[in-house]
């Protein structure tokens, strides 16, 4: 599975893509043959003086593409609702698929 983080308007900590890759990890438990997973972490609304976070997680399996785009006022809150609705549609698939 090769993964791709990539941010736009600042420079992340170690500590946030830390937590990225360890929670991405988990989803090669939902769907075996995973190609490549590509991260997006923005912040939005530069006009106020709080930014909201918006992370968006696109997941290539073959004949298949899913995305999932989510904001909060932190990155891992946004990741975690992101990666939450990302499990979710891998499973209605895979169940579709099964049926």
């Amino acid at each position: 599975m090769n993964v791709n983080i990539q941010t736009v308007r600042f420079n992340p900590d170690v500590k946030l893509v830390d937590y990225v890759n360890k929670k991405l990890q988990k989803i090669t438990t939902f769907h075996d043959r995973i190609i490549k997973v590509e991260v997006y972490l923005k912040l939005d609304n530069v006009v106020h003086a709080i930014k909201d976070k918006i992370a968006e997680i696109r997941v290539q399996v073959p004949r298949h593409q899913f995305f999932v785009k989510a904001s909060s006022k932190s990155f891992e809150e946004s990741f975690d609702n992101a990666l939450d609705s990302l499990v979710s549609q891998i499973k209605r698939k895979k169940d579709k698929q099964a049926a």
